[in-house]
């Protein structure tokens, strides 16, 4: 079918403006773009295996999201506008505990390449760009200066809440790829940095933030003071902690929170929280709040560390009320009141008030880790890309990740000599172009609670607290998804529901290989489908408009085959010989 400019250009705008295929809330938030909705829907279906395959197209690490993952996608459902967000990190967490089995894991690799590749750290963002480059047919080596992999997910998050053995079961993928790992091999120590950009063809530079920040107030040099960072991974390690019975952690993070629930699991009987912020701008998530004072947690909103008191080992602190934490135009800047003071007794003091990654190792190297391309993450060295915390600000695991793959991008293209930039607009979280109103009709479906062992046997270990769904709770909580989606034309036409999955397809097939004409015969012309687009498309011209160019196409007949009786039939009905008539008779004029 030859389609006039006109025609074509009017099939090209519902290709470019149709809200089809505009992923959901949920999808379009998620920096790894995880299919939510459709593994939501699997699980509901029982499909788990089918779920936990979906969920690995885009993520190496299932069960660890699905336990620590900060779930930005739930800040995004729809579902939230009538009760509360769908579980959507829990139901990631239900579907790797089902099915999720190494057998069916994806070991496939691309021809080998010959090209090498130094990682710098073995935490979420390093691992998966070792993932996608060994998959690539390049050979990765990750050097990590713990002795163990996991990075910030094993050292920085305590086991209660991300066991060890889901780290190591998900980790044994880069091994079974062929990647390889050199632990306690700290760079510009055991090896320079230097040597890695002369050895490798490229280098990813993903070291955690594992490097505490003190504030430097009287009495902080006094036995009894850690930083938060090295406590956890002293923690994890299995080191052994000298802490008092009596704990104050100072900073407001989830860092915090973690602090000061593993102090409490480590022996301490009363721990104080004490954060600049107060109310809802306590930056830790609400869940880990309540999680840490259903442990006992004290929490002390809006005050800050004046001083330690003790003579050589601390005895406790002084603080001082916090009136502003950031200024008018929104610069950190806290103001205190000096007169309205707080003592609490402490015999240890731990700052949890944030952390950086320990760069020290490029310092003579002229490579500035924080000044990368933000969107290819490639240095001004050019072999040399910098992803993760040693970006400049400590971010999510899933954030981290996503500077994975995305590293993992840029360094195969650069490997490749093949254009860093080219088609990379959605990497990450984006704004999804998709309209959806909550229909005022939806019943109300309670989001289903994770269950969690008792306060009591938490005490004193590292058990895993949360103990996940089981299959009736999978069950009540996927279905509470809405299925976000523009397809609202489809629903409502039996023709498209029958012959496409979007007006956007459909048309896109037209353009590429013709369709059969059927298909825009079937269209009846009634406008329900522009009545319920948001962008108020007119399909019915469009197929009016194929059916014109068919007829002209086909010497002004219709091409279908069936329409041949069709127009018989009008010849018929011109016919004298089928259409004669007689006058009325007498007799019949006189019965009227």
């Amino acid at each position: 079918m030859q389609l006039t400019e006109k025609v074509l250009n009017e099939m090209n705008e519902v290709i470019e403006d149709c809200l089809a295929d505009e992923p959901p809330y949920c999808q379009a938030r998620c920096p790894l773009d995880i299919d939510v909705q459709g593994y939501i829907t699997l699980v509901r279906d029982g499909k788990y295996k089918e779920a936990i395959r979906l969920i690995r197209e885009k993520t190496i690490f299932p069960g660890i999201l699905g336990r620590v993952c900060a779930h930005p996608c739930e800040e995004e459902c729809k579902r939230g506008e009538l009760e509360e967000a769908l579980s959507i990190k829990n139901l990631k967490r239900f579907a790797a505990d089902m099915a999720d089995n190494p057998a069916d894991w994806d070991l496939s690799r691309e021809a080998e390449t010959g090209k090498k590749i130094a990682v710098i750290g073995a935490g979420p963002s390093g691992a998966v760009a070792a993932y996608h480059l060994q998959k690539e047919g390049h050979q990765v080596n990750i050097y990590e200066k713990l002795p163990e992999v996991g990075g910030m997910l094993r050292f920085g998050i305590p086991a209660y809440r991300l066991p060890h053995d889901i780290i190591d079961y998900e980790y044994s993928i880069l091994e079974k790829l062929g990647v390889e790992i050199h632990l306690n091999t700290e760079v510009g120590k055991d090896i320079e940095f230097a040597q890695l950009k002369e050895d490798f063809d490229a280098v990813y530079v993903a070291a955690g933030a594992h490097k505490g920040i003190m504030i430097p107030i009287d009495g902080a040099d006094l036995e009894g003071v850690l930083i938060g960072a090295d406590f956890l991974r002293d923690a994890a390690l299995g080191n052994e902690v000298e802490i008092g019975k009596k704990i104050v952690v100072i900073g407001g993070g989830n860092v915090a929170m973690d602090v000061a629930r593993t102090a409490w699991r480590l022996g301490a009987e009363e721990i104080n929280v004490a954060c600049l912020e107060s109310g809802n701008e306590i930056p830790a998530h609400s869940w880990e709040i309540e999680d840490a004072e259903e442990e006992g947690i004290i929490m002390n909103p809006g005050w800050g560390p004046k001083e330690i008191k003790g003579e050589e080992n601390v005895e406790g602190i002084t603080l001082k009320k916090c009136e502003q934490v950031f200024d008018s135009e929104g610069n950190f800047n806290p103001a205190y009141c000096e007169d309205n003071l707080r003592e609490i007794e402490a015999e240890t003091v731990i700052f949890a008030i944030g952390q950086r990654a320990d760069d020290s190792f490029v310092e003579d190297e002229a490579v500035e880790l924080n000044q990368t391309d933000e969107i290819t993450l490639q240095s001004e060295t050019e072999n040399v890309f910098v992803g993760g915390d040693c970006k400049g600000t400590p971010l999510l695991a899933v954030e981290a990740m996503a500077h994975g793959r995305k590293a993992a991008i840029s360094i195969d293209r650069y490997l490749k000599d093949e254009d860093l930039f080219a088609d990379r607009e959605n990497e990450g979280a984006y704004e999804t172009k998709l309209e959806k109103e909550i229909d005022p009709q939806e019943p109300v479906r309670r989001r289903v609670d994770m269950r969690m062992i008792d306060v009591e046997e938490r005490k004193n270990n590292f058990n895993e607290v949360e103990l996940g769904f089981n299959i009736a709770e999978a069950k009540g909580e996927s279905l509470r998804c809405l299925e976000c989606e523009c397809k609202e034309c489809v629903k409502d036409c039996l023709m498209l529901e029958k012959y496409c999955d979007s007006p956007k397809a459909l048309f896109q097939e037209v353009i590429d290989v013709g369709i059969d004409p059927l298909v825009y015969y079937s269209c009846n012309m009634c406008s329900q489908c522009t009545l319920v687009c948001p962008q108020e498309f007119e399909l019915k011209d469009r197929f009016m408009d194929l059916r014109k160019i068919a007829v002209k196409e086909n010497n002004g007949e219709s091409p279908i085959k069936g329409h041949n009786a069709i127009k018989w039939h009008q010849r018929l009905g011109f016919s004298k010989f089928f259409t004669t008539s007689q006058p009325a008779s007498d007799k019949e004029e006189d019965s009227k």
